[in-house]
């Protein structure tokens, strides 16, 4: 569990000072973004694209964190407390699975809101 909350808490530092770096560097300086593979696209489409990997590789996260509750849970052999412990983390895993999910949701639709919108004003 502390292995799960370590991997968690590095990666959510590590996307709050990256992403805005990324952001910053696509507005100063768009051969930068073309570099690192982001291309020449407009802000909106580069970070919905941040976004949705970033969600993608929390939900890979979420996916392997049940399979290790899983093994902890085959190999447990009996013994309660690991049983227990295994639940907790296949529970907690499947939380954040749909959180993920939700949050994936509410970025594509408030993208195509967005771009509803647009089209309108258009």
């Amino acid at each position: 569990m502390k292995l799960a909350k370590y991997i968690t808490s590095i990666f959510f530092i590590g996307s709050l000072i990256l992403l805005p770096l990324v952001a910053q560097a696509e507005l100063i300086d768009e051969t930068f973004g073309s570099t690192f593979g982001l291309g020449t696209s407009d802000l909106q489409s580069t970070v919905t694209k941040i976004i949705q990997w970033v969600l993608g590789l929390l939900g890979l996260i979420a996916v392997i964190m049940i399979l290790y509750g899983g093994f902890i849970w085959m190999t447990a052999g009996g013994n309660e407390e690991r049983v227990e412990t295994a639940k907790k983390i296949i529970t907690a895993a499947v939380v954040g699975l749909v959180v993920v999910l939700l949050a994936w949701a509410i970025v594509i639709f408030v993208i195509r809101t967005g771009e509803n919108v647009a089209g309108i004003d258009a």
